[in-house]
């Protein structure tokens, strides 16, 4: 019987072992690839394209059964430990088991399912899609009593909670999530006279200026719009740029934005430049950006940027690159996996796995992205349908 148990365990392990393993080349198929390889007659290809089609229901739903068959797993091996030790042993026994199941189930999977993509992905394309059936139909059974609650909440609440969630993400979210890119930053070269600064000041309407050297990698500075003011008013001549530059602020593109606003608070700083991991520019952040992240768009009386996301009345929505993926799932009632993608553009480049071509059109589930402006290795608009 002790046997049998432990064999029933590990059955259990090896099968939630296939399905994150499956599951991790799975989602990063791009589901082009798929198609293309089911034109060439593969079964298995077109059931893996099936499946992508609504991606988004995938890790959820193979969450589901991996933790279902972990549960199941757990039980039987515990009680057959139990019967054979006891004590210290037991305890002991218990840790390595975990060890074993977090290992064999998770880590080692996952490595394995990366590396592979594609392969593991066709092979146990069935076995994926009788757990993803599963998976799916339990949780949609938690959504629907889940959706009859929300609905008796009055808007006063559901606003309320809103807050909290953005008071409760903030915490995990990271600054390259929120920032301004390196392509939409608005910069002058340093060696700039400052009559060229007060004209891109008045007509960028910025109060802050990174200057730069070399190129948009080499940031010498920030040039202060109150400075220049001070120039102007003192009716001194024009100097270079460089001259009233302030020394920049730096961060990393992975702080997180709740500590971020803490030192910027503390170091009295409104604006920050964030570098990548080889100390390239990657964008900048203001104070204003990590306000927003909580209680949303922060819009003045000289604010004349254009909507990030404008319904049609097609029903379609044309919708700014820029704009969080998390804002256009709300907007259609969808998920998308966030820790792929932080914008939309970056979302079409996902689905592509490429730059795409203006007009050349992905599917995620029942939503359509199509590329309508591309600017060079940049998606600058989309345009979104709903099936």
């Amino acid at each position: 019987m002790i046997t049998a148990a432990f064999v029933f365990a590990g059955v259990l392990l090896f099968l939630t072992a296939i399905l994150r393993a499956a599951g991790a080349t799975l989602v990063r198929t791009p589901r082009a690839d798929a198609l293309s390889d089911a034109a060439d007659g593969s079964e298995r290809a077109q059931m893996v394209a099936d499946l992508l089609e609504e991606r988004h229901r995938i890790q959820p739903a193979l969450g589901t059964v991996v933790t279902t068959l972990l549960i199941l797993a757990v039980i039987p091996a515990s009680w057959a430990m139990e019967r054979l030790l006891s004590g210290w042993q037991l305890a002991l026994a218990f840790v390595a088991m975990t060890l074993i199941i977090v290992l064999l189930s998770d880590l080692i999977p996952r490595t394995i399912g990366r590396s592979r993509p594609r392969s593991f992905a066709y092979r146990f394309v069935r076995v994926l899609a009788v757990a993803i059936r599963v998976g799916d139909a339990a949780n949609d059974f938690v959504s629907d009593d889940e959706d009859d609650d929300d609905e008796d909440e009055d808007e006063d609440d559901r606003e309320e909670r809103e807050l909290i969630s953005s008071v409760i993400e903030f915490g995990d979210t990271i600054v390259r999530e929120v920032m301004v890119p390196r392509t939409d930053m608005i910069t002058l070269p340093a060696d700039a006279s400052t009559d060229d600064a007060v004209d891109l000041v008045l007509e960028a309407g910025r109060s802050r200026i990174p200057l730069t050297g070399e190129n948009i990698d080499d940031i010498a500075g920030l040039l202060y719009a109150r400075d220049l003011l001070t120039l102007y008013d003192e009716a001194s001549p024009s100097r270079p740029a460089r001259d009233l530059a302030h020394e920049a602020y730096f961060v990393p593109e992975t702080k997180p934005i709740s500590e971020l606003l803490r030192e910027m608070q503390a170091k009295q700083k409104h604006l920050a430049i964030v570098v990548d991991e080889f100390g390239g520019t990657a964008g900048l952040v203001s104070i204003e950006d990590l306000l927003e992240e909580i209680v949303g768009e922060i819009v003045d009386e000289y604010d004349e940027e254009e909507p990030m996301l404008v319904p049609m009345e097609s029903g379609e929505f044309l919708v700014d690159a820029r704009l969080d993926v998390d804002d256009l799932a709300d907007t259609l009632g969808v998920e998308f996996p966030d820790e792929e993608w932080d914008t939309v553009g970056g979302l079409v480049l996902g689905l592509a796995g490429r730059v795409p071509a203006i007009g050349e059109s992905f599917e995620y589930g029942d939503v359509i992205v199509t590329a309508e402006d591309v600017q060079g290795r940049r998606v600058a608009r989309v345009r979104v349908t709903r099936r």
